[in-house]
């Protein structure tokens, strides 16, 4: 059975379940398209050691940006071609992607 992130039983949505406190970042490679500026969205990632490709971006979000304390923070809720749901994170601040698990 395919695993679903967020589980589709969580009733609290997925933003809600996005930043529950025991949610896991882990640090992954991403390759991106970049059009109108750097990193605008991930095609592919490598997340225990096997590559994903991305089929369909299911939405996007920010946070932070409202003032400097609290850099941009790039979300993507992606699909892969295995039928994998996972959310992304991209701080560009750091120049580095995450996946919350």
């Amino acid at each position: 059975m395919d695993t679903i992130y967020p589980p589709a039983k969580y009733r609290g949505g997925y933003r809600r379940w996005c930043k529950r406190k025991d949610m896991e970042y882990e640090r992954i490679q991403v390759e991106c398209h970049s059009g109108y500026k750097i990193n605008e969205y991930p095609v592919s990632f490598t997340f225990q050691g096997r590559r994903w490709n991305v089929s369909e971006i299911l939405d996007r979000w920010y946070e932070g940006g409202s003032d400097s304390q609290r850099p941009v923070i790039d979300y993507f809720r992606v699909k892969t071609g295995e039928d994998r749901v996972f959310i992304l994170m991209y701080a560009g601040h750091l120049d580095e992607w995450f996946i919350r698990y």
